[in-house]
């Protein structure tokens, strides 16, 4: 499967050459890259998914640190979990995170257009992805998350958001995102309801804000 021209022209320094992972697979670097803020960050996502995540979960591209491993420990019994990603090495990383569990299954696949039927998933995670998207693949990947959740179902997002103007931080973001993250900006000029399918839209949204409002979750019902 063909890597997308944005991941290899501006994240191939992240995600896309192994060097990456060697480097940024570091607990205390994520939470370093998030001002303190992974471990709340993770866990308001995980209590979302609940105490016991029952059904048919898929989470949308790996994440560094522990989340996936978290979450795997989280799944009920009868329960499972998929894991689609794009990048094979970004897959070997994460099986080598989580125990042999036959409920959990690594896919490489594209977000945008998921090889899965439609309503197959009862939840959709996806953890700081949006942002390192194209407005179009945005676009698609939410598309196919609204697509793939059974009526009733949750998605589950977690990702950047404007912050407050006063925000210590704002100055140093915009700067980081102009240079390293250039599709960033668009979640800060716009709320994520923006890119979602009209076709499709949520039975109700949810949204939560964290630490000055650089972060946000949210919680859509299918």
């Amino acid at each position: 499967m063909p890597i997308p021209k944005y991941l290899e022209q501006v994240y191939w320094w992240a995600y896309v050459h192994p060097n990456a992972v060697h480097v940024f697979e570091r607990e205390w670097l994520v939470n370093l890259i998030l001002f303190g803020n992974y471990g709340r960050l993770r866990d308001a996502a995980l209590a979302e998914l609940g105490e016991s995540v029952t059904g048919q979960t898929l989470q949308l591209a790996c994440v560094y640190g522990n989340l996936t491993p978290r979450l795997a420990r989280r799944l009920a019994p009868g329960a499972s979990l998929d894991v689609v990603d794009i990048l094979p090495v970004q897959l070997k990383n994460l099986a080598a995170k989580l125990p042999a569990d036959d409920r959990i299954v690594l896919l490489q696949g594209d977000s945008s257009a998921l090889a899965c039927p439609d309503a197959s998933y009862d939840q959709v995670l996806l953890f700081f992805l949006l942002h390192e998207q194209p407005e179009a693949v945005r676009r698609a990947t939410l598309a196919e998350a609204m697509r793939v959740v059974r009526p009733g179902g949750r998605i589950v997002i977690v990702d950047y958001h404007l912050p407050v103007r006063w925000h210590p931080l704002r100055l140093l973001m915009t700067g980081v995102f102009r240079k390293l993250e250039p599709y960033a900006m668009d979640l800060w000029e716009n709320e994520v309801q923006a890119f979602l399918p009209a076709h499709l839209a949520p039975a109700s949204i949810t949204k939560q804000t964290y630490y000055g409002g650089l972060y946000q979750k949210l919680v859509l019902v299918r």
